[in-house]
Formats: C-alpha cells, structure tokens, sequence
C-alpha cells in the first residue's frame, strides 16, 4: 500500500495514533467530499475559499470562474493547503471536556499549475465524474466561450495526511457513576432522490447514471 511520506506540516502529533498517511485512506475521504477548502496567502492575508474538485491519483483539480481571486491565486504556483472533512457523529460524554466528534479529515499540501488545451477539458471530466458518474457522456460539453470563462487547476500533492476518530465516549472513570446521559448521535449524510428540473422537456425520469447516486452515503 503506497503511503505519502510524513513531514513535519502533515504528522498528526495531538492523539497520533488517529493519523493515517495511507493513499486509501487519504484518497477516499478526498473522494467522498463534494467540496474542498483551499487556503493560500494573497498581500500577508489568509484566505479560506470553498472549491468544487476531482481527483486523479495524487493531483487535485480545482474547478472555478477564471476571474475569481481563487482560481488566480490558486493557479499562480503559490503553496497552497488543501482541506477535507466529514463529520460522522456528535459525541456527547458526561464531561463536557470529553465531548467531541466522531470524523474524517485529510490535510493537503501542493502547489497550483493552471491547465489549458486537451489537459483542460480532461481535468473537467475528472471533476464532473467524481461528482456523479457518468455525468460527462450525460451532459453538454463545455462550449468555447463557456472554457474561456472557466478556470481549472492541477495541485499535485506533495504530502498529505488524514486523522480520524471513530469511536464512543471517552469518559473518566469517576465519572461513569454520574447522572448525566453518555453516547453518540449519529450524523449521516447521503445523496437523496434526484428532482427534476421543472423545465424539462424530455422524459423526467432521471437516467440510470443520476439514480445509481440516489442513496450514496459521503
């Protein structure tokens, strides 16, 4: 199993024994995420911008309008730090120090290259099929105006590492005699029935590819 090689930036040193720094593990919450979180330095100032991605192997492709401050800073060969995250149960422990979350994260470092030509349209077709399969031979091709307004950028990851907590509550032992109630509340988040657009003019069932995401859990 190929792993990703652990810097100082991506150890994960608080609980490291949650740290996974395999590609299944780390592609797979990549995968399963429907937007990323790009962070980058513009003028000594942070930014965080939400983003639409694709994965193929170890390069992100990052998908956005070109005039976007995103898309610039994203693609200008700048470090950049890419995030993931998902939330699977609140936990809830008799302490309130104990409390916590049950999740799956991943941490992404690499810098931004931006596309054009053959490997343009191709990343585009990454994105679309990690969002439904099948989506790319579903959909209208992107039009020559419409790539010209698009913006589309490679980070091959250079590190990265994944930390997940997926067990119950952590209470001390003096507390387990306590009256206060201990567990999980459970959080699941799942692609539901597909609703057509009011303005279709051909049959409304939605086609195979759209119904066999129906009931994807993320």
């Amino acid at each position: 199993m190929s792993e990703y090689e652990v810097a100082k930036h991506t150890k994960v040193r608080r609980i490291p024994e949650r740290g996974h720094y395999d590609e299944e593990t780390v592609h797979s919450i990549i995968d399963a995420a429907l937007i990323c979180h790009v962070g980058f330095i513009e003028d000594e100032r942070p930014f965080v911008i939400p983003c639409i991605h694709g994965r193929e192997g170890r390069t992100l492709y990052l998908h956005g309008a070109k005039a976007s401050r995103l898309m610039a800073e994203s693609g200008s060969g700048k470090p950049l730090c890419i995030t993931f995250t998902h939330v699977d149960a609140i936990v809830l422990a008799r302490s309130l120090f104990h409390s916590s979350m049950n999740y799956r994260s991943v941490v992404a470092f690499g810098q931004g290259r931006v596309l054009e030509g053959d490997e343009k349209m191709h990343a585009l077709e990454v994105v679309a099929e990690g969002l439904c399969p099948g989506r790319w031979d579903g959909a209208r091709e992107p039009t020559e105006k419409e790539m010209r307004a698009t913006s589309v950028v490679a980070v091959d990851i250079e590190h990265a590492g994944a930390k997940i907590r997926d067990h119950g509550v952590g209470d001390d032992e003096e507390d387990l005699d306590g009256p206060w109630w201990a567990g999980l509340l459970p959080v699941e988040r799942r692609i539901l029935d597909a609703i057509p657009s009011p303005d279709l003019r051909i049959e409304s069932t939605p086609p195979e590819h759209v119904q066999a995401r129906v009931g994807d859990v993320l």
